[in-house]
């Protein structure tokens, strides 16, 4: 038997000098991980995204350094060569330090940059992961990735590369012919591309397909239309971000079940 060293963290925060990667969910503090509050709680330095929700940044302590460095579409970004350095000047000085990322860290989260680059200065690193968007979201619109009958697989992809484009490194008519569910992270400024080549690819018109804006959170929007209707009906209802789209036969299913359910509250 092979054994290894986990790299999940374990303990009620990151020692001095120590980084942890942190998930932060979808934006309702209450899913917040035990072990991702107890992180909190106990950094020195927190770099952290710009969160869809922000409560949970009253569990760090007073004292302890919050630092903005995240992405927003609009807005200036903070490149990522100086969050990296940030993590590992951190680190060096001997702080307990916190990069909380929302959703979860390795999931189009750019963890997997930060990882390599505190391995390359020799900086101790651990993962707490989070409740990512590419489930929570659809579950709150009351929508199942997989069913039997209807998708026995789900794709995660993501809308844009680090330019604003849609990734060249994606075969849409592939995704379009394997069929399943495909959840669709930062898609919307790129929506009408995909649902292009997707149609292009042989996927149906008549294709439901689902977008949750600000899932979890108390801005909470369910735009339920089709692959061949979305990008005008998109547009129409103005949603707010971060959304996430869902594309198959599944996006049709928990609408009368979520249309019962009392508003969310944050």
């Amino acid at each position: 038997m092979v054994k290894y060293a986990s790299a999940l963290a374990v303990g009620a925060g990151p020692r001095p000098g120590e980084v942890w990667l942190v998930g932060a969910g979808p934006g309702d503090p209450g899913l917040l991980t035990l072990r991702a509050a107890d992180a909190l709680r106990a950094a020195d330095l927190v770099l952290h995204d710009a969160l869809p929700g922000r409560a949970m940044l009253r569990l760090v302590r007073p004292g302890a350094e919050l630092v903005n460095v995240g992405k927003r579409k609009g807005a200036a970004p903070v490149p990522q060569a100086r969050i990296n350095a940030r993590l590992v000047a951190g680190a060096l000085a001997g702080l307990r330090v916190v990069r909380l990322k929302g959703g979860d860290p390795f999931v189009f989260g750019r963890g997997g940059e930060e990882t390599a680059a505190l391995d390359a200065a020799g900086i101790p690193w651990r993962v707490v992961p989070g409740v990512t968007a590419g489930t929570a979201a659809p579950a709150a619109a009351g929508i199942p990735l997989t069913q039997r009958g209807l998708a026995s697989a789900v794709t995660f992809v993501t809308g844009h590369d680090e330019a604003g484009g849609l990734p060249g490194n994606l075969d849409w008519a592939a995704l379009a012919r394997a069929g399943g569910t495909i959840a669709a992270f930062m898609a919307l400024s790129r929506l009408d591309e995909i649902a292009l080549r997707l149609l292009a690819g042989g996927r149906a018109p008549a294709t439901p397909v689902a977008v949750i804006a600000q899932a979890s959170l108390e801005g909470e929007t369910v735009l339920r239309t089709t692959l061949g209707a979305c990008t005008l009906a998109v547009r129409r209802a103005g949603l707010p971000t971060p959304a996430l789209v869902v594309i198959g036969e599944v996006a049709a299913l928990g609408a009368a079940a979520a249309e019962a359910l009392p508003e969310v509250a944050a």
